[in-house]
């Protein structure tokens, strides 16, 4: 299924009536029919498409996530001569006017989507049964923005209700707690009322196991580095509810996960689908060698390199490595080795994971962005278990190495408790590479100011301060809200 096509002939509409925010022109958009406020969310068409349409904001999201995650930790260096936020952000010197303020923006917009679908639907004349599963849909996705929310920003404005008028958009920043709460009351309701499974053109929408998977994150996340947290027996319970779900597994290599033939398949938790030269992105050649044709619609834009620091945390034996970057190319019958450290930006190691071969033009490639993958509930369970019980148990270890063999490597074995919480840090950072997962994992884990600090190849020399775990509110919607206080720092 692709959502992102099949809700494209609502989409203004749901912007119009429901897709306000502070600092967007919503109101200009006209829409492409005659349907209003009052003669839209009547059938079940209607909810459908409007709840298709909650999916839509995610490839913009993680999109400008993924650059974050990478040039804000030790896995990548931008083009050092390109838009001057990129280095700016690498090296820490961020400020609240940069050039990333639309991830709150588009964040916001979607959750009003969210809150439409939540406030509308049941007033919608349908089978119950799939209304309570749409709805559930929304409040996933709504959980899902307001996660990523609240680890980027800390206290953020916590709207439930949809935003009709320009009247009711300042809000004041709620507490973290109270952020999550309502980002488990969410996930909670979703878990029960979400399939396990879906079939044909609805494949690849919110199921029972997302919602569980992202419950075992959230309590991850909430455990942080406190050792004896009760939120780690939570992770544990909830990431081994989707092991016996029986729904997911492992392929048997890990360049299987990205395969375009894979996409939809038994790895992927939770992932957003593209459709080659139809609705696609440009991870491939955005990350490509720089100036280096061969890439979907033209040359490699070389966005952001390998650091030193991630290439050699493979070990030549890992088979993980080939799969997620490009070493070499060929220039007519040469083979151009690429550099960690040449300053040339065509020679470069850069990053060619979600790479889809198959397209034809910028923007047309249609490898699925993975989310969460079934090799992440092995890894939350591994971890919160040998937090749990403060050693490595049997299953802690079979689930660790079912992600670590997989990569061609030989078992871990005999490992004690700090050494077994280094190794699934380790093959966290090897697994999810490009996958958004990096900067969160280093923060809820007390890690990314040393991480940061640690990688300085072309003469970084980071000013991260313990102000950046947070980054700082855009600019734009403090003139707007006069109720938003600035992060301290910034």
């Amino acid at each position: 299924m692709n959502l992102f096509i099949k809700s494209r002939r609502v989409l203004l509409l749901i912007w119009t009536l429901g897709g306000l925010t502070a600092c967007e022109k919503q109101l200009d958009l006209v829409p492409i029919s005659n349907l209003t406020e009052t003669t839209y969310y009547k059938t079940a068409d209607d909810a459908k498409a409007a709840v298709g349409a909650c999916y839509a904001p995610l490839p913009g999201i993680v999109d400008a996530l993924d650059f974050l995650d990478l040039v804000t930790t030790d896995d990548g260096v931008p083009f050092l001569t390109g838009i001057a936020d990129r280095p700016l952000l690498w090296r820490y010197n961020i400020a609240p006017n940069n050039g990333f303020a639309n991830l709150w923006t588009t964040s916001y917009s979607a959750i009003n989507r969210t809150n439409t679908v939540i406030d509308r639907l049941p007033g919608i004349a349908m089978d119950e049964t799939l209304k309570k599963r749409y709805i559930a849909e929304a409040k996933f996705l709504r959980a899902f923005h307001y996660f990523n929310l609240v680890r980027l920003y800390g206290d953020v404005p916590l709207v439930t209700k949809e935003t009709t008028s320009l009247e009711n958009l300042q809000v004041e920043r709620a507490k973290v707690d109270e952020v999550y709460a309502l980002i488990e009351a969410d996930l909670k309701e979703a878990e029960t009322m979400l399939p396990a499974r879906y079939t044909g053109a609805d494949v690849g929408r919110a199921s029972k196991g997302s919602a569980k998977g992202f419950l075992a994150k959230l309590y991850l996340t909430r455990a942080g580095a406190t050792k004896g947290s009760p939120f780690w027996a939570q992770a544990a319970a909830k990431a081994k509810e989707v092991i016996d779900l029986g729904v997911y597994d492992l392929w048997a290599t890990y360049g299987d996960a990205f395969s375009m033939t894979n996409r939809g398949g038994k790895e992927f938790v939770f992932e957003i689908q593209f459709l080659t030269d139809v609705r696609g992105h440009g991870f491939g050649r955005g990350y490509g060698v720089r100036g280096v044709a061969g890439y979907p619609g033209g040359t490699g834009s070389g966005i952001a390199r390998v650091t030193p620091s991630l290439f050699n945390s493979y070990t030549t034996a890992d088979t993980r490595r080939a799969v997620n970057f490009t070493t070499s190319y060929l220039n007519g019958a040469t083979t151009v080795t690429l550099s960690l450290l040449d300053p040339d930006p065509a020679k470069g190691i850069y990053f060619q994971k979600l790479w889809d071969r198959t397209a034809k033009t910028n923007g047309g490639e249609g490898t699925s962005f993975p989310i969460m993958r079934y090799s992440d509930i092995l890894l939350m369970y591994a971890e919160a278990l040998n937090e749990t019980t403060s050693a490595p148990t049997s299953d802690a270890l079979a689930a660790l190495n079912r992600v670590h063999t997989r990569a061609g490597l030989p078992a871990l074995a005999n490992l004690n408790y700090t050494q077994f919480q280094n190794a699934v840090w380790t093959e966290r950072r090897l697994e999810f590479v490009f996958e958004n997962q990096r900067r969160f994992d280093l923060i809820r884990t007390g890690r990314l100011i040393d991480a940061v600090k640690a990688e300085n190849s072309f003469a970084r020399n980071p000013t991260i301060q313990p102000f950046h775990l947070l980054m700082p509110i855009p600019q734009r919607e403090i003139d707007a809200n006069p109720k938003l206080v600035q992060n301290q720092g910034y």
